[in-house]
């Protein structure tokens, strides 16, 4: 039985969410606060395998508490559960660099709370949340800490030796993915020999704030994916939220082409179809990354994928995953040619990929 601490400053909302946590029966509302404060008091004297918390409360929010624990190097497991979090994805992606490792959107009104849909998916992320690895307190990401990190990339690109051939990079990510590639991405030099597809399980409207964000810290080009755009090399195309990305020949050019199905693997955007529509692409070597996530998203598409592709599979190991679901999913099924550090996934695709 996993023990709970809500802190939301609505005690309509409390007792919504409360009532959602204890009818699962793995999970269990050990505590409630309405404030950071008394969140934090609660947390010095108490252990807890998740904390749900809201962003906006008096005294102390949400993103206050999560620089205090960061401050006193106090490992929680937090799932920021916010109206904040739908359209204020700056506030969430912020959130997600102080400690929290996922989110959900809560509607404005506790009855909405109620629904399936977000029900089903609060307790999939809570799960997911209370069962990960503790957060790691590293520094924020940053230009001068991209540019050390740019030396070890010069030497890589003086002892690689010229990769022949059309190339491209599919990664996908989803729980504790927004941090993790702050870790890979502002790694990778401008003249990457090959264009990157990324999916990371986001909302629509968080996706296009990520690929700001880490645009800012890299050298790479990256940008939240248009429907028709061209791939180019050292570029990063990050997919929209809710709709599924594909790569697509058109005309003698490698485009994004957006679909409409249902979510697959319970998500919208899916790898799977990523990584499957790369099956009539005619690229020589395709490079597989596979993240921290919880589930299996990646391994049926990768196994489509390896039935009619020359493919590179780098997945992420269990110590440096937030989740270690879908990296997992991929090594049982025989899929990893490689299982790495996060640390190292940018040098590994560096490798394997070579530059201009």
């Amino acid at each position: 039985m996993k023990k709970i601490l809500v802190v939301d400053d609505s005690a309509l909302m409390r007792s919504v969410l409360c009532d959602i946590i204890n009818q699962d029966p793995e999970l269990q509302v050990a505590d409630k606060a309405n404030n950071g404060l008394e969140a934090l008091e609660l947390l010095k004297k108490n252990t807890y395998d998740a904390v749900v918390l809201d962003v906006n409360m008096p005294r102390m929010n949400g993103l206050e508490l999560l620089k205090e624990l960061r401050k006193m190097r106090m490992p929680v497991r937090i799932m920021m559960a916010s109206t904040d979090t739908r359209e204020g994805a700056q506030t969430t992606l912020d959130a997600l660099e102080l400690g929290a490792l996922d989110f959900v959107h809560k509607p404005e009104r506790a009855f909405d709370c109620k629904g399936a849909e977000f029900v089903k998916n609060f307790r999939r992320t809570l799960h997911a949340v209370a069962n990960s690895n503790l957060p790691v307190f590293t520094k924020v990401f940053s230009r001068e800490e991209a540019q050390s990190a740019r030396k070890m990339v010069q030497l890589v690109k003086k002892n690689a030796s010229r990769i022949g051939g059309s190339k491209i990079v599919a990664i996908a990510s989803s729980t504790g993915g927004p941090k993790a590639l702050q870790s890979v991405i502002p790694k990778l030099p401008a003249d990457l020999d090959a264009p990157v597809v990324l999916v990371q399980h986001m909302p629509k409207g968080f996706t296009k704030s990520m690929a700001e964000r880490l645009d800012t810290l890299s050298d790479v080009t990256v940008r939240e994916a248009e429907e028709g755009e061209e791939l180019k090399k050292g570029w990063v195309y990050i997919s929209k939220g809710g709709a599924h990305m594909n790569v697509v020949n058109k005309a003698g050019k490698y485009v994004i082409h957006y679909t409409d199905e249902p979510a697959r693997e319970g998500v919208k955007p899916c790898a799977n179809y990523m990584y499957e529509s790369l099956l009539k692409c005619r690229y020589d070597h395709v490079i597989c990354v596979v993240m921290t996530g919880m589930g299996s998203d990646g391994t049926e598409g990768i196994t489509n994928l390896k039935t009619a592709r020359k493919v590179h599979v780098i997945s992420q190991d269990e110590a440096s995953c937030v989740v270690y679901g879908m990296p997992r999913s991929v090594k049982k099924a025989g899929l990893s040619d490689q299982v790495v550090s996060l640390e190292q996934i940018a040098q590994e695709i560096i490798l394997h990929v070579g530059v201009n």
